[in-house]
């Protein structure tokens, strides 16, 4: 299969005046990142990542119907889940990935420390793994397509399991050298992505922390630490895992790209914009997802409040015209 050339990723101004140079192949950025092939004790340390927030998600209807779940517990998994989702979205995704837009240095930074909540694994890792996505994008040499083993319905459902969770299992890693090198020369992100178990470990704790103060209670510690880590963190890899999986398996296509991203309506809220997936991939680096009327997209708002405080700057608002000229049918022109 043929697949065209990867998408120019904008290298913004403040980030080369502001970084430090580092060799590409320098120990201190090999040593930051990880090798290339994972290893046994980081797939087992996966595993757990993966299982037991999942068994939690599960045992939440019970629980929640047997003895009821507080406001304060409620609240800290909304919190903690759209402050993850958005440093997802608007950090790793559309800044660090395809650039997006710019954003002054402190941005920059709190950025990454928030993607790094969701626990979605270290910011380098993460963007390397995505780039390569779009450049092979449902096509040999794609991560995590779901058309990996063909099209009949067999081989979708096994696709759609290696899209969703079984990639992140494969022992070969995305090279990050080759995909991320802007980032590995940062040394303010180099950090970032190197303390990822830092970042892990104060997602998992701040919601206890705030449960067993608001209630002086270890009883109030424990149901937060099931709430606003456990479940939440199972529900937030599982609605990103689906943009992998779902949306490029079904859903409208009205925008031309070379893949079969789709957009997936009902998944809009919780994926905080990312499901607007068809128009993604046919225009990569637009700030704004969802395009059209009605169509939600939190992200797309939060950066353009960070535009208006002038945090953020040069932000590619996606064009009437440059929308129109990525659709499978061209509007028809006023008599």
């Amino acid at each position: 299969m043929t697949t065209s050339p990867p998408e120019v990723l904008d290298s913004s101004p403040d980030t080369r005046n502001e970084t430090a140079s580092a060799a590409p192949d320098s120990p201190a950025s090999l040593a930051t990142l990880g090798s290339e092939k994972r290893g046994s004790v980081e797939q087992i340390a996966l595993l757990a990542f993966i299982v037991v927030p999942f068994i939690a998600l599960l045992a939440a209807v019970p629980l929640m119907w047997g003895w009821g779940v507080s406001w304060l517990d409620l609240g800290l998994l909304t919190a903690m889940y759209f402050i993850g989702c958005h440093g997802i979205t608007i950090g790793f995704h559309r800044y660090f990935t395809h650039g997006s837009f710019k954003a002054k240095r402190p941005l920059r930074i709190t950025l990454a420390v928030l993607g790094s909540l969701a626990v979605e694994g270290p910011v380098v890792r993460w963007v390397a793994d995505h780039r390569k996505h779009h450049k092979f994008s449902d096509a040999e040499g794609d991560p995590h397509s779901p058309w990996r083993y063909g099209e009949t319905v067999p081989a979708l459902m096994k696709g759609l399991w290696w899209a969703h969770v079984g990639w992140m299992f494969d022992q070969e890693q995305t090279p990050q050298q080759k995909y991320a090198p802007d980032l590995i020369k940062d040394p303010a992100i180099r950090a970032v992505s190197r303390q990822f178990v830092l970042w892990t470990t104060v997602s998992l704790l701040l919601p206890a922390v705030v449960g067993g103060l608001a209630t002086m209670s270890w009883q109030g510690a424990l149901t937060a630490f099931f709430w606003g880590s456990l479940v939440r963190v199972a529900l937030l890899h599982h609605v990103t895992w689906s943009i992998n999986s779902i949306c490029h398996a079904v859903g409208k296509r009205p925008f031309k790209s070379r893949d079969k991203s789709g957009n997936v309506w009902w998944l809009a809220i919780l994926s905080c914009g990312e499901s607007w997936h068809n128009l993604h991939h046919a225009d990569p680096t637009s700030a704004r997802h969802g395009v059209e009327r009605g169509q939600l997209d939190s992200s797309a708002r939060i950066i353009r409040w960070m535009e208006l405080a002038g945090w953020a700057y040069d932000v590619r608002w996606p064009a009437r015209s440059r929308i129109d000229s990525r659709r499978k049918e061209q509007p028809r022109q006023a008599a």
